[in-house]
């Protein structure tokens, strides 16, 4: 399983840092991969390095054509050269996402992720961000309280759609 962990880079708040580094660390003890934005600012950086840190897969999706500003936490870097065009990548490639903060970047792919029909669990979220995107699909769209939840959401989620596969 490949979950994309997603979140503002530059200005994130400490809570959805912290939120995104554990939420990396559950994903890898889960055995699953954790796909990011792939830079090293704000929730890309600290999910790759929770992941990292807990011996997991990290794949990281760059806008720019160069890896220079890739995270040393990512194993697979994608220089796409897309720019911000790499959200919809993100977005379908994820087998299920998690949002730490929002942005948006952030809510672009959430959007995409919630069109393609891709679990997406919000951690935290403020009840403006919640209800907009339940207005959206509201089967898909989940809250969590805590990056602990979050992971048992997808676990229930992911395994119910292992079996109806």
């Amino acid at each position: 399983m490949l979950i994309g962990v997603l979140g503002p880079g530059e200005g994130a708040g400490q809570t959805d840092i912290d939120d995104a580094r554990l939420i990396g660390e559950l994903v890898a003890k889960a055995g699953w991969a954790v796909l990011t934005g792939g830079r090293v600012a704000g929730v890309m950086g600290a999910a790759a390095n929770g992941a990292r840190a807990a011996g997991g897969l990290t794949v990281g999706i760059l806008p720019t054509p160069d890896t220079f500003a890739a995270s040393p936490a990512v194993d697979i870097v994608l220089a796409t050269g897309l720019g911000e065009a790499r959200n919809a990548v993100i977005a379908l490639s994820a087998n299920a996402c998690v949002v730490c903060g929002m942005n948006a970047g952030t809510a672009s792919e959430v959007a995409l992720a919630i069109r393609a029909k891709k679990p997406v669990v919000l951690v935290r979220a403020d009840e403006v961000s919640v209800r907009f995107f339940r207005s959206l699909d509201g089967d898909v769209v989940r809250v969590a309280m805590s990056a602990a939840e979050a992971i048992e959401m997808l676990r229930g989620v992911l395994m119910s759609s292992a079996r109806t596969t």
